[in-house]
């Protein structure tokens, strides 16, 4: 892990600086500094200590000052650190971007899990594989700090048949047949609907959850009345997806089903502001 946080950040530093810190290069000589990353706004810490380990890797030392789900405020001290002066401003920028997206990602979810438990505290909050490229780790890190269910983490890790994946085979039941008779027994399978037709197919078929997509509280709450009447309710587990944000989220998490998914948490929750400042 500090060896690719290294690499993902020698990544950055290359798209920043191509050809080098043209006025770092200009008028900063060989010298050893002290530096420190600030909140400029309340958070909640997540990746420091990897981060910090990671600048090790590249020959800085480094200190996280908060652990993973710490609380801070505004203007405490996050991470300090020292070495080659050249080196820390080339990476400065490239650094805090990424931190401050994990750290709005940490925010953003608490927030939205805080709002969905005051109305219903069964129902879990997901993310989504919706992710800003090449941080896909890091941002399921920080939406499992902030209190939410990471859903998969990549194609690999469980069977969901979508909607395309419908278009094609334009047939719940043997999709889920289909899916069940190549899985592993590790392999969870679920199926995208829109419909309690296909979501009733889907748990009949043996799907071992049903993703009822794009559909309005009501008609959500609607869906899961008719599995209840015919016992079907507990057989699969429920996921709302689809549109879901803060405005709307209490109304999903009041048709009760098991999980709701949101891109919300991982696409659109606002950086935390930081900063890097020398100190000596």
């Amino acid at each position: 892990m500090p060896q690719e946080l290294a690499q993902l950040l020698l990544n950055l530093v290359k798209e920043d600086a191509p050809l080098g810190d043209a006025t770092t290069e200009a008028i900063i000589g060989d010298v050893e500094v002290k530096a420190v990353v600030l909140a400029k706004e309340d958070g909640y810490a997540c990746c420091l200590i990897d981060f910090a380990e990671a600048l090790r890797v590249l020959g800085l030392n480094a200190n996280a000052l908060k652990h993973d789900g710490e609380y801070f405020k505004l203007g405490e001290s996050l991470m300090v650190l020292s070495g080659n002066a050249k080196l820390i401003l080339v990476i400065e920028r490239s650094l805090l971007n990424v931190l401050s997206i994990i750290l709005g990602v940490v925010k953003a979810t608490r927030e939205v899990v805080e709002m969905v438990h005051r109305v219903n505290p069964r129902v879990k909050v997901a993310a989504t594989r919706k992710t800003i490229p090449c941080l896909r780790s890091l941002i399921k890190k920080a939406v499992a700090v902030g209190g939410a269910d990471t859903h998969r983490l990549s194609l690999s890790d469980a069977l969901l048949i979508k909607d395309n994946h419908l278009a094609i085979i334009h047939d719940v039941e043997g999709a889920v047949k289909i899916a069940r008779d190549k899985a592993t027994f590790m392999h969870k399978i679920e199926v995208e609907v829109s419909n309690v037709d296909d979501a009733i197919k889907a748990i009949k078929a043996g799907a071992d959850a049903v993703l009822i997509d794009n559909v309005t509280p009501t008609q959500l709450k609607q869906i899961i009345n008719t599995l209840e009447a015919l016992g079907l309710r507990n057989k699969a587990i429920i996921e709302a997806s689809g549109g879901i944000t803060p405005s709307n989220i209490i109304e999903y998490a009041e048709a009760n089903p098991d999980i709701i998914s949101t891109s919300y948490i991982t696409m659109k929750a606002k950086p935390i502001d930081i900063s890097l400042e020398i100190t000596t």
